[in-house]
């Protein structure tokens, strides 16, 4: 039963650029519960806290094996926020199934490089690439973007941190 499942531990990284908008990736393949559907293949970056990794540093990490950038300073983070996976009929072997939906702490970075330090398709630390394409996007826009189980998470970030969107 996925009530009785853990809760992937997780960050999720809110970078702001000078103009206060944030760094979207655009997923190119579905990872077992993380699936896309079309048209709602945007999300800001996240990964799992590695066993024994401090979420500050994971967040770090993250950012950079998703999109190559180095060149952020700390704004601000959440609370621990959850989303469920919707139903997984794939193979209960997959990493992921083993969890009931991701529990996340959000942080917000403001981005103090420039747009070619960003590179999502070169994988890093062993990690396939995520992202095909990246842009910028307003905050209060990326909730529509996403996968519907990921909206509400977003809209308490786009909530919490608008106050860096400015």
């Amino acid at each position: 039963m996925a009530d009785s499942k853990p809760y992937r531990p997780n960050v999720g990284i809110a970078l702001f650029n000078a103009a206060g908008q944030v760094l979207i990736g655009r997923r190119f393949r579905d990872d077992g519960p993380e699936i896309i559907l079309p048209g709602l293949e945007w999300q800001m970056p996240q990964g799992g806290i590695d066993a024994d990794e401090n979420p500050r540093d994971a967040v770090m990490r993250e950012l950079w094996e998703e999109t190559g950038v180095k060149s952020a300073d700390y704004l601000g983070e959440t609370d621990w926020l959850s989303y469920e996976f919707p139903p997984f009929p794939g193979p209960s072997t997959h990493r992921l199934a083993k969890f009931r939906g991701q529990r996340q702490k959000w942080f917000a970075l403001r981005f103090t490089g420039s747009d070619d330090e960003i590179d999502p398709l070169t994988p890093r630390n062993g990690q396939p690439a995520e992202f095909d394409q990246w842009r910028w996007e307003r905050l209060d826009r990326v909730a529509e973007l996403v996968v519907p189980f990921r909206r509400a998470v977003y809209r308490t970030v786009a909530r919490e941190f608008a106050k860096f969107a400015q």
